[in-house]
């Protein structure tokens, strides 16, 4: 299964995204500021570009798993699924970035936040979004045993 990010609204503190899941568009996303990283870059040009919890993850295509998170397991949205959220594996520069529920950049620290882009610099009915992608999307792809992998754009 293969999730693409199309970065289309880029401003001085957040970006705006629309996903796809095999070609049809889902919802968007929030992310922080996109400063142009890429993962061709080596991590010392990423990481001197890069401002903590202010930076979207370079484009590049990535595999997604679901694991364990001490900071998010006791969130209702997280407990629904034993603690697990979705992981973002070996995005250069940053550690540990995922895909979960928020509304704005500040919620984000470099992870991807889905929902409806209904106000400017926001996402709205995250959680509704985020469990339908892992519930009807994501979950039922890795129990058939297909790799789920996220390109951004």
């Amino acid at each position: 299964m293969r999730l693409l990010i199309d970065r289309k609204w880029k401003k001085d503190t957040y970006t705006i995204g629309i996903v796809y899941i095999n070609g049809v568009r889902f919802s968007e996303v929030i992310e922080d500021k996109d400063r142009g990283l890429d993962d061709s870059m080596s991590d010392f040009e990423i990481k001197s570009k890069k401002v903590y919890g202010k930076t979207a993850i370079p484009t590049g295509v990535y595999k997604l798993t679901m694991t364990y998170s001490s900071k998010f397991a006791a969130r209702t949205w997280a407990s629904k699924y034993n603690g697990k959220v979705l992981e973002i594996l070996n995005v250069k520069g940053f550690l540990g970035v995922r895909i979960h529920p928020g509304n704005t950049a500040e919620d984000s620290l470099g992870c991807i936040l889905p929902g409806r882009n209904l106000e400017k610099g926001k996402v709205l009915q995250s959680t509704k979004y985020y469990y339908k992608l892992l519930d009807d999307y994501v979950l039922p792809a890795m129990k058939r045993g297909e790799e789920v992998t996220l390109e951004i754009k």
